[in-house]
Protein backbone atom coordinates (compact mmCIF):
# COMPACT_ATOMS: atom_id res chain seq x y z
CA UNK A 1 0.00 0.00 0.00
CA UNK A 2 1.45 3.35 -0.99
CA UNK A 3 2.12 5.95 1.67
CA UNK A 4 -0.42 8.27 0.03
CA UNK A 5 -3.17 5.68 0.65
CA UNK A 6 -2.90 6.00 4.43
CA UNK A 7 -5.19 8.45 6.14
CA UNK A 8 -4.57 8.89 9.84
CA UNK A 9 -6.17 11.01 12.50
CA UNK A 10 -4.61 14.16 11.05
CA UNK A 11 -6.18 13.40 7.66
CA UNK A 12 -9.57 12.91 9.28
CA UNK A 13 -9.15 16.07 11.36
CA UNK A 14 -8.30 18.16 8.29
CA UNK A 15 -11.33 16.82 6.43
CA UNK A 16 -13.49 17.42 9.50
CA UNK A 17 -12.26 21.02 9.82
CA UNK A 18 -12.93 21.62 6.11
CA UNK A 19 -16.43 20.16 6.55
CA UNK A 20 -17.01 22.43 9.57
CA UNK A 21 -16.04 25.46 7.49
CA UNK A 22 -18.35 24.35 4.68
CA UNK A 23 -21.33 23.67 6.96
CA UNK A 24 -20.95 26.75 9.16
CA UNK A 25 -20.23 29.02 6.18
CA UNK A 26 -23.47 27.82 4.60
CA UNK A 27 -25.58 28.36 7.74
CA UNK A 28 -25.02 29.00 11.42
CA UNK A 29 -27.25 30.41 14.17
CA UNK A 30 -25.07 33.48 14.71
CA UNK A 31 -26.26 35.19 11.54
CA UNK A 32 -22.86 35.23 9.82
CA UNK A 33 -23.40 32.76 6.99
CA UNK A 34 -24.11 32.56 3.30
CA UNK A 35 -27.78 31.92 4.04
CA UNK A 36 -28.05 35.10 6.11
CA UNK A 37 -26.01 37.08 3.59
CA UNK A 38 -28.31 36.11 0.69
CA UNK A 39 -31.67 36.10 2.47
CA UNK A 40 -30.94 38.84 5.01
CA UNK A 41 -31.37 42.56 4.68
CA UNK A 42 -28.09 43.11 2.83
CA UNK A 43 -29.00 44.11 -0.72
CA UNK A 44 -26.84 43.99 -3.80
CA UNK A 45 -23.52 42.28 -4.50
CA UNK A 46 -25.32 39.56 -6.47
CA UNK A 47 -22.35 38.65 -8.67
CA UNK A 48 -20.24 38.02 -5.54
CA UNK A 49 -23.09 36.20 -3.80
CA UNK A 50 -23.50 34.00 -6.87
CA UNK A 51 -19.78 33.20 -7.04
CA UNK A 52 -19.61 32.33 -3.34
CA UNK A 53 -22.76 30.22 -3.72
CA UNK A 54 -21.19 28.26 -6.57
CA UNK A 55 -18.02 27.69 -4.51
CA UNK A 56 -20.13 26.40 -1.61
CA UNK A 57 -22.13 24.20 -3.99
CA UNK A 58 -18.89 22.71 -5.32
CA UNK A 59 -17.77 21.95 -1.76
CA UNK A 60 -21.11 20.33 -0.90
CA UNK A 61 -21.01 18.30 -4.12
CA UNK A 62 -17.52 16.96 -3.39
CA UNK A 63 -18.39 16.02 0.20
CA UNK A 64 -21.86 14.60 -0.54
CA UNK A 65 -20.70 12.59 -3.54
CA UNK A 66 -17.82 11.05 -1.58
CA UNK A 67 -20.12 10.34 1.37
CA UNK A 68 -22.80 8.73 -0.79
CA UNK A 69 -20.23 6.59 -2.60
CA UNK A 70 -18.33 5.44 0.46
CA UNK A 71 -21.10 5.04 3.04
CA UNK A 72 -24.09 4.39 0.81
CA UNK A 73 -27.66 5.17 1.75
CA UNK A 74 -27.88 2.61 4.55
CA UNK A 75 -24.52 3.69 5.98
CA UNK A 76 -25.65 7.30 6.02
CA UNK A 77 -28.87 6.22 7.74
CA UNK A 78 -26.89 4.31 10.39
CA UNK A 79 -24.50 7.22 10.94
CA UNK A 80 -27.36 9.68 11.36
CA UNK A 81 -29.15 7.23 13.67
CA UNK A 82 -26.00 6.82 15.77
CA UNK A 83 -25.37 10.54 16.17
CA UNK A 84 -29.07 11.24 16.76
CA UNK A 85 -29.17 8.65 19.53
CA UNK A 86 -25.99 10.14 21.01
CA UNK A 87 -27.50 13.65 20.99
CA UNK A 88 -30.69 12.26 22.53
CA UNK A 89 -28.68 10.52 25.27
CA UNK A 90 -26.67 13.67 26.03
CA UNK A 91 -29.89 15.69 26.17
CA UNK A 92 -31.49 13.11 28.44
CA UNK A 93 -28.47 13.24 30.76
CA UNK A 94 -28.66 17.04 30.89
CA UNK A 95 -25.36 17.64 29.07
CA UNK A 96 -27.21 19.46 26.28
CA UNK A 97 -29.89 21.92 27.41
CA UNK A 98 -33.34 20.86 26.20
CA UNK A 99 -34.61 24.39 25.67
CA UNK A 100 -31.65 25.72 23.64
CA UNK A 101 -32.38 25.65 19.92
CA UNK A 102 -29.00 27.31 19.34
CA UNK A 103 -27.11 24.52 21.16
CA UNK A 104 -28.99 21.83 19.24
CA UNK A 105 -28.31 23.67 15.95
CA UNK A 106 -24.58 23.87 16.69
CA UNK A 107 -24.40 20.22 17.65
CA UNK A 108 -26.41 19.20 14.59
CA UNK A 109 -23.99 21.09 12.36
CA UNK A 110 -21.04 19.39 14.05
CA UNK A 111 -22.75 16.03 13.47
CA UNK A 112 -23.29 16.88 9.78
CA UNK A 113 -19.61 17.83 9.54
CA UNK A 114 -18.59 14.56 11.20
CA UNK A 115 -20.80 12.62 8.79
CA UNK A 116 -19.26 14.38 5.78
CA UNK A 117 -15.71 13.88 7.07
CA UNK A 118 -16.41 10.20 7.76
CA UNK A 119 -17.76 9.85 4.25
CA UNK A 120 -14.57 11.35 2.85
CA UNK A 121 -12.35 8.72 4.52
CA UNK A 122 -14.61 5.68 4.84
CA UNK A 123 -13.38 3.98 1.66
CA UNK A 124 -9.84 4.10 3.07
CA UNK A 125 -11.00 2.72 6.42
CA UNK A 126 -12.98 -0.09 4.78
CA UNK A 127 -10.02 -1.00 2.56
CA UNK A 128 -7.72 -1.21 5.58
CA UNK A 129 -10.21 -3.25 7.63
CA UNK A 130 -11.42 -5.66 4.96
CA UNK A 131 -8.95 -5.48 2.09
CA UNK A 132 -11.81 -4.64 -0.29
CA UNK A 133 -11.11 -1.95 -2.87
CA UNK A 134 -13.78 0.29 -4.36
CA UNK A 135 -14.02 0.06 -8.15
CA UNK A 136 -13.34 3.75 -8.69
CA UNK A 137 -10.04 3.44 -6.76
CA UNK A 138 -8.33 0.92 -9.07
CA UNK A 139 -5.36 2.30 -11.02
CA UNK A 140 -5.05 1.48 -14.70
CA UNK A 141 -1.23 1.40 -14.73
Amino acid sequence: MAQTDKIGWLGFLLRFLAALVLVFATYNPEGYSYFDWVFGKAAGAWPLKTLVGIVLLIGWTVYLRATLQSLGGFGIFLTIAFFSALLWLLTDWGVIPRDSVQAVTYLSEVVISALLATGMIWSHVRRRLTGQVDVDEIDND
